[in-house]
């Protein structure tokens, strides 16, 4: 088996990703727009970097990307220093950007025609979930392809699932995204209205985290929430451009989702207040301010 992988984007996800990718037995070679970083994680890994998309991708049998949005994908695939460029048939590129389902069928199909597979794979779990190898990989694509991508995606995963063809996983993360911006909102207000009314709002949450109320957002982001600590996780201006895929994908499928439109406002106000690198739970910033 061609154990020869590439991984393309070397942010806060792609970085640890493509380490345990290396830790994996696969040999890894990156490519990040700044050479730097591809520098210093192949010292880090033990890997090789490469300075463009398909040098990156020559001879790879698996071609991982994770990078900022639709735009950002286009550009690092297509053209001639692409990484399809650089892809043989019978390869495999896998997509984890959080992207349109749009541009996942635009690629799959001029994947198709060069001979090469195509799977989208959007990850739930934040930089944690990367950093400690425990994504959940939500896939869109054929039987086959998914077959040959998902030993590795299993290196920094603890689930993945085919959710059906090609567009399905980036349809499934934008449930995932619909689903958070929903609880972190009636989290906010949950720990503001117990604030306001002279309860001790650890001990509220300690209570009713048993319950029903239960979510990983409570679990993992009430304590910060009540210190008014937000410099870290998943920022507002990635949550916004994700809800921003939603709420375009609604309207062209005719799906109604009234409550995200709100909360996606309610992120706006956010970034108004110079939160856009805030962790998404800093929503309650926006009450505190209002009272």
């Amino acid at each position: 088996m061609n154990k020869k992988a590439a991984f393309i984007g070397l942010g806060v996800m792609g970085y640890p990703m493509a380490g345990f990718l290396q830790k994996a037995g696969y040999e890894v070679t990156v490519y990040n727009r700044t050479t730097s970083k591809a520098e210093k994680w192949a010292a880090e890994y033990g890997g090789s970097f490469a300075t463009t998309p398909k040098q990156a991708a020559d001879g790879a049998a698996l071609v991982m990307a994770c990078v900022g949005n639709d735009d950002d994908l286009r550009s690092v695939v297509l053209g001639d220093d692409g990484a399809f460029a650089g892809m043989e048939s019978g390869s495999v590129f896998v997509d984890h950007t959080t992207a349109s389902s749009e541009v996942a069928v635009e690629l799959a199909g001029v994947a198709k025609e060069l001979g090469i597979g195509f799977v989208d794979a959007p990850v739930s779990g934040g930089q944690a979930g990367a950093e400690n190898g425990v994504l959940t990989v939500m896939c869109g694509g054929s039987q086959k392809d998914f077959d040959l991508a998902v030993p590795a995606i299993d290196a920094y995963s603890q689930a993945c699932k085919l959710m059906g063809d090609v567009g399905a996983g980036q349809t499934t993360k934008m449930v995932n995204q619909i689903c958070i911006a929903g609880v972190l909102q009636g989290l906010s207000e949950g720990i503001h209205f117990a604030q306001k009314a002279g309860l001790d709002a650890e001990k509220v949450i300690e209570v009713i985290s048993k319950g029903a109320a239960q979510s990983w957002q409570m679990e993992n982001r009430y304590k910060t929430m009540i210190a008014d600590e937000f410099d870290f996780g998943f920022a507002v201006d990635w949550m916004r451009k994700d809800l921003g895929i939603c709420l375009s994908t609604a309207k062209r499928i005719g799906a109604s989702i009234p409550n995200t439109a709100l909360v996606d406002q309610y992120y706006a106000d956010v970034q108004n207040m110079g939160g856009g690198r805030h962790d998404t739970s800093s929503l309650i910033r926006r009450l505190r301010k209002l009272s």
